[in-house]
């Protein structure tokens, strides 16, 4: 590199090989293949994080031409392959959020409209969920008004984001996540004269990014687990099939994970709910005639039974004339654990336990579980007071379950809740860090 008279640089080009001495003449056109090299080089790009190119249009695109990519590896891109590339763009913008993508041959919902009218109000619901789906978005009962028979004659179907999070507790230290946005995305129907609901308000803006309708399954308002799935997955969980191998036989059967409605977590829970005691044939029978014959022999003996809607045993709980006959003396303090014992069929052993003047431990009474929920719970509680002739202990010691805590405040609002001190020694190390 050098200056000329102007000051300005110029750059000396030299050969980086020795040219012939005889030139060679080449042919513009018979020749140009020949010489050609066998692929075409390009530099790397300025930017070496942007390696996307656009493609031109399939029409200008040479068919079957081989190109050296940046990835230093060679490909063939026909026209074929372009079509493949844009059908491959087109199924990734399906699953992007906010992106809603409507086959030609589906059937869109019309979006909602004052004026429009339904039959009942289960029907308005039916399809405000059915363009929520499409839309991308989940739904929920917002408000609902009734008349003096107890008639709802006004409801708020919207966003199931919509209003705004109220905290319960002032631990700012641990703020609890919500997804409420106050979205005001809704609709209000009203019940007219000729027993129509009538749409009067529509909003359909939101305030937040939707999902893809291929997603909107995953949103609690879409779940859906239907009584052939139900029965299914009963009939396989009696059978000892564990509920990973139970849920992929509906997924098989389905078609694929996408056809259904419900994930598995949505199954395990539908098990803890339904699952009773299976006692075998006449099982429930011979433990109803037992306690028949308890109650014959011991007057005191009391014993009630839960059954579901198809007449199966889910909870139990008894107490003897002893156990209600201690509970008058030593029953100011009482323990609840769930977590002694759990029978051949899985299911916990719930027992009242007290202490005596002696320091002995005495039973209050006791039960078998279906479920550790806070209806279950509510159950056992109020069979047991009622069985203690409506005597509320004082203060009641269990675990840190939280399903327990609720029922206790609904059953006993006036008795005193302690934490069982095991309990909270035992969990120490592992939330406090300490190996």
């Amino acid at each position: 590199m050098g200056e000329n008279e102007d000051g300005m640089h110029t750059f000396d080009i030299n050969m980086p090989y020795n040219s012939p001495s005889t030139p060679v003449d080449y042919s513009p056109f018979s020749d140009s293949v020949e010489q050609m090299p066998p692929y075409m080089s390009y530099p790397p790009p300025s930017n070496p994080d942007d390696l996307r190119q656009e493609v031109p249009p399939t029409s200008t695109m040479p068919t079957d031409t081989t190109f050296e990519q940046n990835l230093g590896s060679t490909s063939r891109m026909t026209a074929e392959s372009c079509l493949d590339a844009n059908d491959m763009v087109f199924d990734i913008n399906e699953d992007l959020e906010g992106t809603t993508v409507v086959e030609d041959d589906e059937v869109r919902v019309e979006a909602p409209r004052s004026g429009m009218e339904f039959d009942s109000m289960k029907d308005l619901i039916a399809y405000y969920k059915l363009y929520a789906k499409q839309e991308g978005f989940g739904v929920r009962t917002q408000r609902t008004r009734k008349d003096d028979e107890g008639r709802p004659v006004y409801v708020t179907v919207g966003c199931a984001r919509g209003g705004k999070y109220n905290p319960t507790n002032n631990n700012i230290s641990k703020p609890r996540p919500t997804t409420r946005t106050d979205c005001k995305a809704r609709v209000n129907a009203t019940l007219s004269k000729n027993d129509k609901w009538v749409v009067t308000t529509v909003e359909n803006l939101h305030n937040h990014i939707t999902v893809s309708p291929k997603k909107t399954r995953f949103l609690r308002s879409h779940k859906h687990l239907d009584e052939y799935s139900q029965r299914i997955i009963d009939l396989n969980d009696r059978a000892g099939i564990r509920m990973n191998k139970n849920f992929y036989s509906l997924v098989v059967d389905a078609g694929g994970f996408e056809n259904l409605q419900f994930q598995e977590k949505d199954c395990r829970n539908f098990i803890d709910k339904a699952r009773h005691l299976r006692l075998g044939k006449g099982g429930g029978e011979a433990l109803n005639q037992y306690f028949q014959r308890m109650r014959d022999r011991n007057d005191g003996f009391v014993s009630n039974m839960d059954l579901d809607d198809e007449g199966r045993l889910r909870n139990v709980f008894w107490a003897d004339a002893r156990s209600r006959a201690a509970y008058e003396y030593f029953g100011d303090v009482v323990t609840f654990d769930t977590t002694y014992l759990t029978n051949r069929y899985g299911m916990p052993f719930a027992p009242f336990v007290g202490v005596n003047h002696h320091g002995q431990s005495i039973l209050f009474g006791a039960g078998l579980l279906s479920n550790e929920d806070t209806e279950t719970f509510v159950w056992l509680f109020r069979m047991w007071l009622d069985c203690m002739n409506g005597r509320a202990p004082k203060a009641m010691i269990t675990d840190q379950d939280r399903a327990m805590k609720s029922a206790i405040a609904i059953v006993f609002p006036e008795t005193h809740h302690i934490y069982c001190l095991w309990h909270i020694m035992r969990k120490l190390p592992e939330k406090a860090g300490v190996k």
